[in-house]
């Protein structure tokens, strides 16, 4: 097959048609981290995730622009062949839209003009959008943008979605899009589809389109570079750097590092001092007596201090006092802590080399490097990463990477309540045997799902992005949503944990639920009786668990918290977790992995316990 030719198409009717003046439907499509979702959250006023890495958006998202025009974002993709769930989603998104934006990086054009051609021989209007203009200067590449628009037949216009340029001019050019020059020998837009479902035409098609694409990607970028110029090393040596297995290795223990102590000695020791130490409980406040002894006093004025109501209202666990302290005293500062630099480590590239590290390590326990995208989402949240796993290509992948995330993935806010606890059972040391235990159960129970289920991992396909400063307004924004969805889906829970857990407390039942565990759990993990309401905690949610930790943790000691740790981390996911994981992977599936969590958890526990026993240097 030769090489085509590009010729500048003439104006004609089929490349000049206007968008219709009525309502429209626009769609937002482009390649992975080209800045897709910085369109959507600046045309909407609404919030998207905005991420270095694909996988992020599995639905589409949708809002207005305005009256008369609909926005959708739609998932990443490199192009239209269904092969995936995010793929099929894209797809059904685009055919059925009016117009289409497509977004694209000025830095790899060759590789997102696959997709801009294949919309356009598929019958869409659209306008492109070639975004990171400022990315490309750095790297000294040249784009006609002119040359570009003239080949392609549609609006062409620069952009720097994070900087906010450009994005006006797209938008008022939208009712501008029109019907783009096709792939020359390509099958007419009411054929293409068709034929694409064959095999053996699709290879065709997308030969043919490919070959256009990189004629004329040569015809509009150049690269002006010297050798060795600085502008050109700076991002991308980092880059490449964090791509050597022993520089990723290391740079991966100094995050952790880090991580333990901006959030389990600062957050979790200077800042929640000050907010429930200080402002919750008074202590050391001056004249400022507390919120919740503020809240018992009300109470006390209606009800009888020891009461059934005043000890379900303001007793240890109780609905007004517990909840609050808890989930704003504690969780919403290590909650806030932890997604910021969550946020950071995503807005300057880094995740999606993790993705490439860790390729060869996951191919062996059945997935690929892609699957760590939920994996490191569900740092942030276990029921949205559940979700995610529809980015992964079979349903084997998905099952995998949803097991392992039931099990092994603590949410960040049980991970922040957690590392906060590591200072008071043994500091970095307690955070290490931590993070290898847990690490070795992953691999184990990933290695035998990879026995177990038949098939084997796909070859992992990722675009990285360049490493970049990130964007404070991004993370700012990103992380205060974050945390504001966390709270509206915890808050609820909490409620109602803590009530439960009150009314057992003040019936009595809670000591005859302890007096009736409590002989297992001592045998079995060689823990006191009452952390059995730990365990009962940690039913309504993780998190609420490690709250009941939390209280208790003065009374263990280093070798017991760090048991208790483990066990709670291995334990049942939350309500929210265990209904996703039934919807995502059916009834038969989910009741497997939810029962193997109290097996594993415990096992892991009872071996731990016995360790730290006979090596109580560890504990």
């Amino acid at each position: 097959m030769s090489t085509p030719v590009i010729h500048d198409p003439q104006p004609t009717q089929s490349n000049a048609t206007s968008a219709p003046a009525e309502t429209l439907n626009v769609v937002l499509a482009g390649n992975p981290n080209v800045g897709k979702s910085l369109f959507f959250n600046a045309y909407t006023g609404m919030y998207v995730n905005v991420s270095n890495f694909p996988g992020t958006t599995v639905d589409v998202p949708k809002g207005q622009i305005d009256p008369q025009t609909n926005l959708m974002d739609t998932p990443g993709v490199y192009g239209l062949s269904a092969m995936s769930e995010e793929e099929q989603v894209a797809e059904d998104a685009i055919l059925g839209g009016d117009v289409v934006i497509n977004v694209v990086s000025a830095i790899s054009l060759e590789r997102d003009l696959f997709l801009t051609q294949q919309i356009i021989d598929y019958g869409k209007p659209l306008i492109v959008a070639v975004n990171q203009m400022d990315e490309a200067k750095a790297r000294n590449l040249q784009v006609d943008l002119a040359k570009l628009e003239q080949l392609l037949g549609v609006p062409v216009l620069p952009t720097v979605a994070v900087m906010n340029e450009g994005m006006e001019a797209v938008k008022q050019a939208i009712r501008s899009a029109r019907l783009g020059q096709t792939t020359p020998d390509a099958p007419p837009p009411a054929d293409i589809k068709a034929l694409e479902a064959n095999l053996g035409h699709r290879m065709q098609i997308y030969g043919l389109r490919r070959q256009y694409v990189n004629a004329m990607a040569r015809q509009v970028v150049k690269d002006t570079s010297q050798p060795g110029s600085v502008g050109q090393l700076l991002s991308q040596r980092i880059g490449y750097a964090l791509l050597n297995p022993v520089v990723a290795f290391f740079s991966m223990l100094v995050i952790l590092y880090a991580l333990y102590q901006v959030i389990g000695i600062w957050v979790a020791g200077d800042l929640v001092s000050l907010t429930e130490g200080k402002f919750m409980l008074g202590q050391d406040a001056g004249a400022w007596p507390g919120l919740v002894p503020i809240m018992q006093g009300i109470i006390s004025k209606g009800f009888a201090p020891g009461s059934l109501i005043y000890n379900i209202l303001g007793g240890e666990f109780g609905v007004l006092t517990m909840s609050v302290r808890y989930i704003f005293g504690v969780l919403f500062p290590l909650v806030l802590g932890f997604y910021i630099y969550i946020s950071i480590l995503e807005d300057c590239g880094y995740l999606p080399r993790i993705a490439v590290i860790s390729d060869g390590l996951l191919t062996k326990i059945g997935l690929n490097g892609r699957a760590v995208i939920p994996l490191i989402l569900g740092l942030g949240c276990v029921t949205m990463a559940t979700v995610s796993t529809r980015v992964l290509t079979s349903n084997r992948e998905r099952t995998i990477a949803s097991t392992i995330l039931a099990i092994t993935i603590p949410c960040s806010a049980q991970l922040g309540v957690l590392i906060a606890l590591m200072a008071k059972a043994g500091g970095v040391k307690a955070w290490l045997v931590y993070c290898l235990v847990l690490f070795a159960t992953l691999i184990v129970l990933g290695t035998i799902l990879n026995k177990m289920l038949p098939g084997r991992s796909t070859s992992l396909i990722l675009d990285l992005p360049p490493m970049r400063i990130p964007n404070f307004k991004n993370i700012a924004r990103k992380t205060w949503v974050r945390t504001v969805v966390f709270l509206k889906e915890a808050a609820p829970l909490f409620i109602l944990g803590s009530l439960l857990v009150a009314v057992l407390q003040a019936t009595h039942l809670l000591e005859a639920i302890e007096a009736g565990l409590g002989p297992a759990i001592k045998a079995v993990l060689h823990l006191p009786y009452e952390t059995a309401q730990v365990f009962i905690m940690g039913l309504v949610r993780r998190d609420f668990g490690a709250a009941g930790l939390y209280l208790m943790a003065g009374r263990l000691t280093h070798a017991q918290l760090l048991t208790c740790l483990m066990v709670i981390t291995l334990f049942v996911p939350c309500f929210a977790s265990a209904t996703v994981i039934w919807k995502e992977r059916g009834i038969k599936e989910s009741t497997f992995v939810l029962a193997g969590s109290w097996l594993i958890a415990f096992g892991i526990g009872a071996l731990l316990a016995r360790v730290l026993e006979f090596f109580p240097a560890l504990g």
